[in-house]
């Protein structure tokens, strides 16, 4: 079976595939200081609840973007599992798509080769991460160039840490734009600021890319926020695990 993981920098996934189907993800926070052991026993504890163990794995993959905690990461596939993880950036694997842009995070091109294998023509894939980016992919399936944007977390921390009367708060959708106190207000100013940024930077992204486009989004909010805009066509909040999975798969038959 393979273990794929996509260690980001506010969580790390981890799924186990069987073939095509996935057999458990787990989610834990990224921690740089967080050894190979401590993620060994943590997940072999998770994966016995759903009937697997170390031994099943036979095979890694990850995407990350956090280099300090890839040594660690490392060390586990190493020490737990007796395998040599693949790592996407490296030269030895190929992830299926052209890339038209340079320094872009592992999770960005894992995202890209995943929609283009599911959806058709030019597409703008929309993570909502710790960092709100949009990866425009060709209808070739190169990787064109994207945007990053603040992310949603990260707005609302800095609202909270800058200004010494706004509270922390969770981002939920408000009932009315008009806020009737700080707390609505700022719930408004979130949630309705960000699809104001989407629908606007997907429409200056169509424009410039001269062609008409479909709009996939993934990550952890995107449920809350595709369901305000019809501009986003597709929710696919599997979309990172699924492209390392079909990656793997795809240079194993190489």
């Amino acid at each position: 079976m393979l273990l794929a993981i996509d260690s980001g920098n506010t969580n790390i996934v981890f799924a186990v595939y069987d073939a095509d189907k996935k057999r458990g993800e787990w989610r834990s926070s990224s921690d740089a200081k967080r050894t190979s052991d401590e993620y060994g026993v943590w997940l072999e504890n998770l994966m016995d609840r759903e009937g697997l163990f170390p031994e099943d794995i036979t095979d890694v993959i990850i995407a990350s973007v956090v280099p300090e905690i890839l040594f660690s990461l490392k060390t586990l596939c190493r020490k737990y599992y007796s395998c040599e993880p693949s790592i996407i950036g490296d030269k030895t694997v190929a992830i299926g798509i052209g890339v038209l842009a340079s320094d872009v995070g592992a999770d960005r091109l894992v995202n890209a080769a995943a929609a283009h294998s599911r959806y058709t023509g030019p597409l703008i894939v929309i993570d909502f991460g710790t960092a709100t980016t949009f990866d425009v992919v060709d209808s070739e399936g190169n990787y064109y160039g994207g945007v990053i944007a603040p992310g949603i977390n990260l707005s609302l921390d800095a609202l909270h840490m800058a200004a010494a009367n706004l509270p922390r708060i969770a981002v939920q959708k408000p009932k009315n734009v008009i806020g009737k106190g700080t707390v609505t207000a700022m719930l408004s100013g979130i949630y309705w600021g960000y699809v104001g940024l989407i629908e606007g930077l997907i429409t200056r992204i169509i424009k410039e890319f001269e062609a008409p486009m479909s709009v996939v989004a993934t990550g952890g909010l995107a449920p809350l926020f595709s369901e305000a805009t019809d501009m986003i066509e597709y929710l696919d909040t599997d979309l990172t695990l699924r492209g390392l999975s079909e990656i793997y798969y795809r240079n194993k038959q190489i």
